[in-house]
């Protein structure tokens, strides 16, 4: 798969960095001119054969999930006061 001649896209690192695998597969798809199965491939092997870079992986993916439940519980208080105005009415 990842060979000395075609060095690992460094925006496709960057990706994986950030918890966005799906991004780090389109920019291999782009950079190399793969199909969708050889780019995911690559990408799972550069993430296999860097050990550290799974633990980030997963700690980004972590953060962006706890951001993510504040907003959600928020749009859900917002809807039910919404509903229970609307309905009173």
């Amino acid at each position: 798969m990842e060979t000395q001649n075609t060095p690992f896209p460094g925006a496709a690192e960057a990706a994986l960095l950030k918890g966005n695998k799906i991004e780090a597969i389109k920019i291999v798809r782009r950079d190399r001119g793969v199909d969708l199965k050889e780019a995911k491939d690559i990408v799972e092997q550069h993430v296999a054969t860097h050990p550290g870079l799974q633990m980030q992986m997963e700690s980004a993916q972590a953060a962006s999930r706890q951001g993510f439940l504040p907003w959600f519980m928020a749009v859900i208080i917002i809807g039910a006061l919404v509903y229970y105005f609307l309905a009173g009415k």
